[in-house]
């Protein structure tokens, strides 16, 4: 008794095991199932940034460029980007990603450029590498690894151009880490906290195009460090970017010595922090150097600009100047420029963007004898200290050409056009995002003015205060509905983020080549629109609420595929519908309109033509089937049966033989009255005649059902004339239909034959005379005198039966 449950026991503990594993399974195979994107374009680049993927999602291997950042990829596995030989673009940054397979990459033979800066790689393996032999970028920055590794990583990448390494763990740079990068365009170096360097070790580079160092550390801690690395880039051609640094006292300048022995003409520290006495220090230590190009960005001044120990320095050879996103410290204590008037004479462009300059003296000014080119934009400028700052009326910066105010508080665009009128050598001037709200109707220029930027004002009308001799004008993001004024040699107009409804009229722009008017109120536009453009090639009218007509989607989309005159620079994905409410949000290029929407009025001719043509083709059908001579006796005989009824019911109760009047009503064609049967005056019997019996001015099929309910027969004269006549077809159907209402008693018709007629000479239609002729004997009329008698005697006896 135990036994057989033992073993059933056991069956059941094997089936739960079966059972649990096939369900672990499926979930095992649900949670390993690999994610996808389908985040793709038509150019074939998926976007897949910030989705939150823990793995390399699974994405169409067409791709051409794919974008992987900010998600949560802490791995790339051998198979992850199997398949991907297209691929050009590979973005990994942000992800925390810690490993990554030695062959992970090894299907990317046309890869071009790789992202894996800002994750968690310790170490870099030089087998990721081997078989990129198209890559062109790599950036590897801000990863934990201390070192480059060896083998040397880059000994394969034969066609690098652009290198970013370093991060705050890497402590060393060894000769040979950089074996196989022979030539670069751009080198970027982050070695903040760089502890050993070989010196030499980049210097094999050449040609080299463009260096950044961050070197943040090793100018405070490692002079002779710091100084290695910058000699080893040092080329007269090749611009320097020196990142994070900070400059306190001589000895944080020294380094720079290397790069004065070597002559470089291009030189940009990039968030800096400077006191006066290192300034002073590195002006000297630059003393001499044909230095072309100063460029300061993101710096923090810490003294009060005291620089006048400096002056006696040679720095004729700077030619530029700029300097931007300025901080400083002790500003009410800050001196002005003209510490470094012995500067000033020689720059021909000049640029202080965002330094809080709310004015710059007549004096320092005047000190810029060889300026062409002066950027103030995005400080505290007013149309007061502007004035002040031009030197008003005055004669200076007469070699002026490159005037640039943007950014500033600017009110009234009269002053700055008085301003400017004397330079009479300027060419450009911006004076965009300002607080021009009011256009003044006429305003004095320098004839020489050719580039005008007044976009980000409040403009709301345009007026002739805008100068003639412009080639481009850009009015973007202000307020204009309109635009008519004249402008004869304008090349390029920049209307975007206004209110215009329509295209401007191209009359007024005969020469205008480009025409940018993105996101305004536009709903359509097309070919008619731009046939008062005489030469234009560029049209960027992208981002607007457009209306998917049928005319504007054909000519978008003849213009993207480039089938027109003008080009649509701005492409196809700035092109989207607004309505129709069900093409809302599609693109233009993919929109597909019905024939029955885009030609209504073909399609409303054809469908007309063709109904038409259908109703006539119909109606000769109709005709050869007597569809019509049937349709007219249904209406006739229904309006008889409602007749009928009505004359039954006021009928009274009297026997239906008090009402009979004839023997017989006769039905004939018209074309048979003349035959001696119907003639005839000596006939025994009375017959009606419609000639002679029925009542005038009474509907004829009234006349004839009353003829029928007063005869006690009816008699057909059959011939060729009969059955070619409607009326002859009414009277025999209503006489079967007196017949089968029940109206009347033994055999209602009766048929005579004028001539010899068969069954088979009888038209179709005549469907039911076609059937008395096979159930009902018929008289035939005797064409001999001497039989007549007895054909009168055999019809008497047929109407009035054993009367006779």
């Amino acid at each position: 008794m135990r036994r057989p449950t033992s073993c059933s026991s056991s069956l059941l503990f094997i089936l739960v095991l079966l059972f649990l594993s096939e369900s672990w399974g499926q979930r095992l195979n649900t949670d390993n199932k690999k994610p996808s994107c389908d985040h793709c374009n038509q150019q074939l680049f998926c976007n897949c940034s910030h989705n939150g993927f823990t793995s390399v999602p699974s994405v169409t291997g067409s791709a051409l460029s794919l974008d992987l950042s900010f998600n949560k990829i802490t791995a790339v596995t051998n198979d992850d980007l199997t398949g991907h030989t297209q691929l050009k673009v590979l973005d990994l940054h942000g992800n925390g990603l810690a490993e990554i397979h030695p062959s992970a990459f090894d299907s990317l033979w046309s890869l071009e450029q790789l992202d894996l800066s800002y994750n968690q790689l310790t170490m870099l393996n030089y087998k990721w590498f081997s078989k990129l032999e198209a890559l062109q970028q790599l950036n590897l920055l801000n990863n934990p690894y201390s070192y480059l590794g060896s083998p040397p990583v880059f000994g394969a990448l034969v066609r690098l151009r652009k290198l970013a390494l370093g991060g705050p763990s890497l402590n060393e740079l060894r000769r040979g880490d950089l074996s196989g990068v022979t030539q670069l365009e751009e080198l970027t170096v982050h070695a903040n906290n760089l502890t050993s360097y070989d010196a030499g070790t980049l210097a094999h580079i050449w040609p080299l195009g463009h260096v950044t160092l961050s070197l943040h550390g090793p100018f405070l801690t490692n002079v002779t460090l710091a100084g290695a690395m910058i000699d080893d880039v040092s080329y007269p051609e090749t611009p320097i970017i020196l990142k994070d640094i900070h400059l306190i006292g001589v000895q944080s300048v020294q380094p720079f010595s290397k790069a004065a022995k070597r002559r470089i003409r291009y030189l940009t520290l990039h968030n800096v922090s400077v006191s006066d006495e290192a300034i002073v220090d590195l002006l000297v230590v630059l003393d001499g150097v044909p230095l072309t190009k100063l460029t300061i960005e993101d710096v923090t001044l810490t003294g009060e600009g005291w620089w006048e120990k400096a002056s006696k320095t040679d720095h004729k050879s700077i030619d530029e100047f700029h300097i931007r996103n300025v901080v400083i410290l002790d500003v009410y204590k800050f001196t002005s420029l003209l510490q470094l008037g012995f500067l000033l004479e020689y720059p021909r462009r000049v640029s202080v963007i965002n330094a809080k300059v709310f004015v710059m003296p007549c004096l320092t000014s005047h000190l810029l004898k060889n300026l062409q080119y002066l950027d103030l934009s995005d400080n505290l400028l007013t149309d007061l200290t502007l004035v002040e700052t031009l030197c008003g009326t005055t004669q200076t910066l007469m070699d002026i050409r490159v005037l640039n105010f943007s950014g500033n508080a600017l009110k009234s665009l009269s002053t700055v056009s008085r301003l400017v009128t004397k330079f009479s050598k300027l060419t450009h001037l911006d004076i965009s995002r300002t607080g021009y709200s009011f256009m003044p109707s006429s305003c004095p220029w320098p004839s020489t003015l050719r580039f005008l930027n007044i976009s980000g004002a409040k403009f709301t009308a345009i007026t002739p205060c805008l100068p003639k001799t412009l080639e481009v004008l850009d009015l973007s993001n202000n307020n204009l509905k309109d635009f008519t004024l004249l402008l004869p040699v304008l090349r390029e107009l920049y209307l975007s983020g206004n209110k215009f409804l329509r295209l401007p009229s191209g009359l007024s722009f005969p020469n205008l080549q480009t025409l940018t008017i993105q996101s305004n109120t536009l709903n359509m536009f097309g070919k008619t629109d731009l046939q008062s453009y005489q030469r234009l090639e560029n049209l960027q009218a992208g981002q607007n609420k457009f209306v998917c007509s049928c005319d504007f989607v054909s000519f978008v989309q003849l213009e993207l595929r480039g089938g027109g005159g003008i080009e649509l620079t701005d492409g196809v994905d700035s092109y989207i519908c607004d309505s129709p409410f069900y093409l809302q949000g599609q693109p233009v290029d993919q929109v597909r309109l019905s024939v029955v929407m885009c030609h209504q009025v073909l399609f409303v001719s054809v469908s007309c033509g063709l109904a038409l043509f259908v109703a006539i083709l119909l109606s000769v059908v109709l005709w050869r089937i007597h569809a019509f001579w049937y349709l007219k006796m249904i209406w006739a005989w229904l309006k008889t049966k409602r007749n009928s009824r009505q004359r039954q019911q006021r009928r009274d109760k009297a026997d239906t033989e008090a009402l009979i009047s004839f023997d017989a009503f006769v039905s004939y064609s018209e074309r048979d009255a003349v035959q001696p049967f119907l003639s005839a005056s000596h006939q025994p019997l009375t017959l009606c005649l419609h000639k002679r019996d029925f009542l005038p001015g009474q509907w004829i099929v009234d006349n004839i059902m009353n003829a029928i309910e007063r005869s006690r027969r009816t008699v057909f004269i059959l011939s060729e004339n009969f059955v070619q006549s409607d009326w002859c077809r009414y009277e025999l159907d209503f006489s079967h239909f007196w017949l089968f209402e029940g109206h009347a008693t033994g055999e209602a018709a009766i048929l005579i034959l004028l001539e010899p007629l068969s069954k088979d000479d009888v038209p179709k239609r005549f469907y039911k005379l076609r059937k008395l002729m096979s159930s009902t004997t018929y008289l035939e009329w005797p064409q001999e005198d001497e039989k007549r008698e007895e054909f009168w005697r055999s019809l008497r006896n047929a109407l009035r039966g054993n009367d006779n």
